[in-house]
């Protein structure tokens, strides 16, 4: 049996920047949804912060995790982060404990 993985990703865009983040972060969703190993990847943004995104994802394994971190989708995102977003994506692994 497969120990499933959740994953909790914070991002924050730059001033002005809001539309186009949540654009190009919807744009990822579909592509990772059709991944191996993809339980659920929803994407939330919070009422009180427009510019504060969050990614609240479960995967099968750690590998298809490293996978989707890989993916053609995921790299173009990384080359247009930095022009966007306000700082890194911050990534936080977690399981269930009950």
């Amino acid at each position: 049996m497969h120990e499933s993985l959740t994953v909790i990703a914070h991002i924050r865009a730059k001033p002005g920047q809001e539309s186009r983040v949540r654009q190009v972060l919807q744009g990822l969703v579909s592509a990772t949804r059709a991944e191996a190993g993809c339980i659920n990847y929803d994407l939330h943004q919070s009422q009180t912060d427009p510019a504060l995104f969050v990614f609240y994802e479960n995967w099968t394994s750690e590998a298809h995790l490293d996978a989707h971190s890989k993916s053609p989708h995921i790299q173009s995102f990384r080359k247009v982060a930095g022009e966007i977003l306000a700082g890194p994506v911050e990534i936080t692994k977690w399981q269930v404990v009950i």
